[in-house]
């Protein structure tokens, strides 16, 4: 696994399988570049299952494997673990940062298992900062195409208190973006 610095964030990012920096022309036309963002909840998975359902197969949007055309990108960021000065939450501090990479482990490895299924090619990145800053800012900086993130279908008040990742990425993303719903049968 290979550790990156996010030039301009304030975080950092492990790439789990890295690609080209400019995608390739395939039949004359630019490979389109996907983000899916991903976090613990149904929700995003559910964004995950509909970017693999309805954009897979798409013209310039074909990562399949051994080949093919676009980039699907599967990113995960980790709140940062506030270390305390007290020595006795040393141990526990290392404890919390390896939990906190072992959950971001599992949550990509089943997203890359749903991708894998649909026998679609896909590349992980983990990064620390953030959640709104951080998608927005590698969006930006992959010259992502197309963002794709799931909405929990907070109220108005809650999303007033604890905010809306998808929210603020619709409002500061400098690509398009995708916003998927819960099914119904979550949403009630």
């Amino acid at each position: 696994m290979e550790k990156e610095t996010v030039p301009g964030g304030s975080g950092s990012a492990m790439l789990q399988s890295k690609e080209e920096e400019e995608p390739k022309m395939t039949d004359g036309k630019k490979k389109m570049k996907v983000m899916v963002a991903i976090d613990e909840s149904a929700e995003s998975f559910n964004a995950l299952k509909w970017a693999l359902d309805n954009l897979y197969g798409i013209v310039g949007f074909t990562p399949e494997a051994g080949g093919g055309g676009g980039i699907l990108t599967i990113v995960h960021v980790q709140e940062p673990f506030q270390r305390f000065v007290l020595p006795a939450l040393s141990t526990s501090s290392e404890s919390v940062r390896k939990s906190q990479e072992e959950n971001s482990a599992a949550l990509l490895s089943r997203a890359l298992q749903m991708c894998k299924d649909k026998m679609v090619k896909a590349e992980s990145l983990v990064l620390e900062g953030d959640p709104k800053d951080m998608i927005c800012q590698s969006a930006e900086q992959m010259h992502i195409d197309l963002l794709v993130v799931g909405s929990r279908g907070l109220g108005k008040i809650k999303r007033a208190f604890l905010g809306s990742v998808s929210d603020y990425c619709a409002h500061h993303t400098v690509c398009p973006i995708i916003i998927v719903k819960p099914p119904k049968e979550q949403h009630e």
